[in-house]
């Protein structure tokens, strides 16, 4: 859970300035370049926690697909960071059936659509992200082609990240009723609301009640969507507080814009004050945004209701955290 500097021990083997501990680099370090997390050498494992995970990988014979993978992986080991610092479950299916497994499966380009053979999705666990989502080019005109705002690999990787700890937190708990009260019953049929949504598209008002019009779609998709923005807020406050970032606007004298970003909303219990600072720090994100010509960074805005349902999600990550 930390960024470090290590010296070479010998040929394999590495430690840091301040500990004797001794390291080695994850196999996808030394075999393919594509991951930069070590290993203790107690634990006698190939790889890093975080490739742990992986089920099946990308066919590296295939030119291109590497640097693709590679992608991936740096997008995957930032979610990987929120569910360790939050204190969730993060274990491999392979050890564990209620764990989590990521596959990475490549379709042609000509397939690459919401409906093609590679689906982006979550099933049991498995988290299946098609390759083609490293590729800007391709990533964007899917993003066109579903009018999204917003599409990175991140919020693939959080999104389906929410079906899993839906089924792992929410489905057989205590909290399962409160939840339904909040984001719908999910026993609704979930087929037949996908494709009413992909035929009609959401309801005219659904900014009045969804972090997204995606989440419009079915509870299930609603939870995870606000499980998704809400690891979005949690990790951009993160960085903003090792940044000590204050945001203070300079024009009019609204001291509701006034965020001083001095505490790790990863260790906050209080969700009312990280709701506080977010709507100042993208508000200050998209206007620097806005000064180089770009779209805004954060094309949202939060309801009342959606502001309801993430505080939801927080209450389930910081219960979970407690067990």
């Amino acid at each position: 859970m930390s960024l470090k500097s290590f010296e070479p021990v010998d040929n394999h083997l590495w430690k840091t300035s301040a500990s004797e501990n001794l390291y080695y680099m994850c196999a996808n370090s030394t075999s393919h370049g594509v991951c930069n997390w070590v290993v203790e050498v107690s634990d006698q494992e190939p790889f890093c926690v975080c490739c742990r995970l992986n089920g099946t990988i990308p066919d590296l014979s295939v030119a291109g697909n590497r640097d693709l993978w590679q992608v991936m992986e740096t997008e995957k080991r930032r979610l990987i960071y929120s569910m360790l610092r939050l204190g969730l479950p993060v274990e491999p299916r392979k050890k564990n059936p209620s764990g989590l497994e990521f596959d990475f499966l490549a379709d042609t380009p000509s397939s690459f659509n919401e409906r093609g053979r590679v689906m982006t999705g979550h099933n049991q666990g498995l988290i299946t992200i098609n390759l083609a989502e490293a590729d800007p080019a391709e990533r964007e005109r899917m993003r066109s082609e579903m009018a999204e705002p917003y599409r990175t690999i991140l919020g693939h990787f959080r999104h389906e990240s929410g079906h899993y700890y839906w089924d792992r937190l929410v489905q057989n708990s205590t909290l399962l009723e409160g939840c339904r009260e909040l984001f719908g019953d999910d026993r609704e049929d979930y087929a037949q609301a996908l494709e009413r949504h992909y035929e009609n598209g959401p309801p005219e008002n659904w900014q009045e009640q969804y972090v997204s019009s995606y989440a419009s779609t079915h509870p299930w998709e609603d939870w995870a969507e606000s499980w998704a923005h809400y690891l979005h807020i949690i990790d951009t406050l993160e960085t903003a507080y090792h940044f000590g970032l204050k945001v203070r606007p300079r024009v009019g004298s609204d001291e509701s814009m006034v965020a001083e970003h001095d505490f790790n909303p990863y260790w906050e219990d209080d969700f009312q004050l990280i709701i506080e600072h977010w709507l100042p720090l993208t508000f200050a994100l998209n206007s620097l945004n806005r000064s180089m010509g770009h779209d805004h960074s954060y094309p949202f805005v939060l309801s009342q209701a959606a502001i309801e349902k993430l505080e939801f999600v927080h209450r389930v990550v910081r219960l979970s955290a407690l067990e």
